[in-house]
C-alpha cells in the first residue's frame, strides 16, 4: 500500500510466524533484503528509505483501540528491521487496510479507526472516508510528493509527546549544545514526539535549507557529518549506549532534520514555493538518506517543537515565543505540508494533547508474495 509519501508491504498479524526471528526473516526476504547491490531486485522493496517498509496489523487487545499496528523500517543492504519508531505516512494506510481486510467494520461516510501504535506505545485516531463499505481513495485533496489527488485521511496523534524510551524532552531542555568529536559544538533541539527527532539549524551545517535531495545525497561528507550528529544526539537522548552502536543497529530513529526560516525556494519539479506560503523550510534524513518529501512523524515532531518556546524551531516561526495551538506550514523538497499541534504548559511541564495532519492512501495490490524456503 501507499500511505502518504511512503510505500510498504502490509501483513495481517495472523499470517506471519509468531516467532520474531522467523517473522523478520520472511519480511526481509519478501522485500529483497539484504541486497549488497542496493536494489532489492529479488523482492518487493523499492530500494529507497521511503519504499523499504513493512506494516503488521491485527486486532487490538486493548479496550480503547481497534487495531494493534507495528511498523518495521527494513534496511536495504543489511539483515536488519528497525522497530524503534513509527512511520507517520504509512499510518494513514492502516485504517483503510483494516477496513478492506474486515478487521474494522465500515461506517458509511467516515469511519473512525482507533489505532494502537505498538512501537512507541501511543494511540492514533484515523478518520477514513468510506463509500459503499470500502475505503474511499479518490478525492480532491492534493498531497505534495504524490502525482494524483485522493481522499483526505485525518490522523490525530493523541498525546504524542514522550514514550517508554524517553520523555518529550529527553534532556529536560528545549535547546541543547552537543559536543561532537571532530566537529565541535552544535546546538540542537532533541524532542520525542511522533518519533525521537534531532532538529538542527541548516545554517549550522553550512546549508540554506533550500537544498534538494539530489544535492544533499551527493554530498557524502555532509551525510557522514549528519550521521555523527544523529548518533551522538541519540546517546544524549538515552536511546543508545554509544554512537557506533546507534549507527550500526538503530538507523531509523532518531531522525535528523535541519530547518531554516521561511524564504523563497523551489521544489524538485522546479515549481516555486513563495516564502509567504510557508512558516519554515525543512529537510529530513531517513535511514541515512535525504527524504524526497518529509516524514509524517518528523512533521509531528517539528510542529510540536515549533509550538514550544525555547526551541530553535520556535524561534524561526512567525509566532516565536508563543505556545498553544499552531498550524505549521513546512516547505520541503516536494512542496508544502501543513501539520497542527497543541502545546501547553502546566505544573508538570510541557504537554502535547494532540497533533494532526492529513494524508492520502491507496491499496496498490493484494495477493501472495512468494518467498523461497
Amino acid at each position: 500500500m501507499r500511505g502518504g509519501t511512503s510505500k510498504g508491504l502490509f501483513f495481517r498479524s495472523d499470517v506471519l510466524p509468531s516467532d520474531p526471528a522467523e517473522r523478520d526473516a520472511l519480511i526481509l526476504r519478501a522485500l529483497g533484503s539484504p541486497d549488497p547491490y542496493g536494489t532489492q531486485i529479488d523482492g518487493l522493496g523499492g530500494a529507497t528509505s521511503s519504499t523499504s517498509k513493512a506494516v503488521i496489523v491485527g486486532p487490538s487487545s486493548r479496550p480503547d483501540c481497534d487495531l494493534d499496528y507495528r511498523f518495521g523500517h527494513v534496511s536495504i543492504q543489511s539483515p536488519l528491521i528497525d522497530y524503534s519508531g513509527n512511520c507517520g505516512n504509512l499510518t494513514s494506510a492502516v485504517g483503510p487496510f483494516a477496513i478492506a481486510e474486515g478487521l474494522v467494520a465500515p461506517l458509511e461516510g467516515v469511519t473512525e479507526v482507533r489505532i494502537w501504535q505498538a512501537n512507541i506505545g501511543k494511540r492514533i485516531l484515523a478518520r477514513v472516508p468510506v463509500r459503499d463499505g470500502l475505503p474511499l481513495e479518490t478525492g480532491d485533496f492534493r498531497l505534495d510528493g504524490i502525482p494524483w489527488s485522493g481522499a483526505a485521511i485525518e490522523l490525530s496523534f493523541l498525546d504524542p509527546g514522550g514514550s517508554a524510551e524517553a520523555p518529550l524532552l529527553p534532556t529536560g531542555h528545549e535547546l541543547d549544545t552537543l559536543e561532537i568529536p571532530g566537529l565541535g559544538r552544535i546546538e540542537a533541539t532533541l524532542i520525542n514526539a511522533g518519533n525521537p527527532t534531532v532538529l538542527v539549524r541548516a545554517a549550522d551545517l553550512g546549508l540554506t535549507g533550500r537544498e534538494l535531495p539530489a544535492q544533499i545525497g551527493a554530498d557524502q561528507a555532509l551525510l557522514e557529518r549528519c550521521e555523527r550528529i544523529r548518533a551522538h544526539a541519540a546517546v544524549t537522548m538515552g536511546l543508545g549506549d554509544t554512537p557506533d552502536a546507534v549507527s550500526r543497529s538503530r538507523p531509523a530513529t532518531p531522525k535528523l532534520a535541519f530547518v531554516a526560516p521561511a524564504t523563497d525556494s523551489v521544489d524538485t519539479r522546479g515549481e516555486p514555493i513563495p516564502a509567504e506560503r510557508i512558516d519554515l523550510l525543512a529537510r529530513i534524513l531517513s535511514m541515512g538518506r535525504p527524504h524526497h518529501a518529509f516524514t509524517g512523524t518528523g512533521a509531528v515532531a517539528l510542529a510540536v517543537a515549533a509550538a514550544m518556546p525555547g526551541t530553535l524551531v520556535n524561534a524561526m516561526t512567525p509566532w516565536a515565543g508563543q505556545s498553544g495551538v499552531h498550524h505549521c506550514r513546512l516547505g520541503h523538497p516536494s512542496g508544502t505540508l501543513e501539520v497542527g499541534a497543541e502545546v501547553i504548559a502546566d505544573a508538570n511541564g510541557w504537554q502535547v494533547p494532540r497533533a494532526i495532519l492529513r494524508r492520502t492512501a491507496r491499496r496498490l495490490m493484494e495477493g501472495v508474495v512468494l518467498v523461497p524456503e
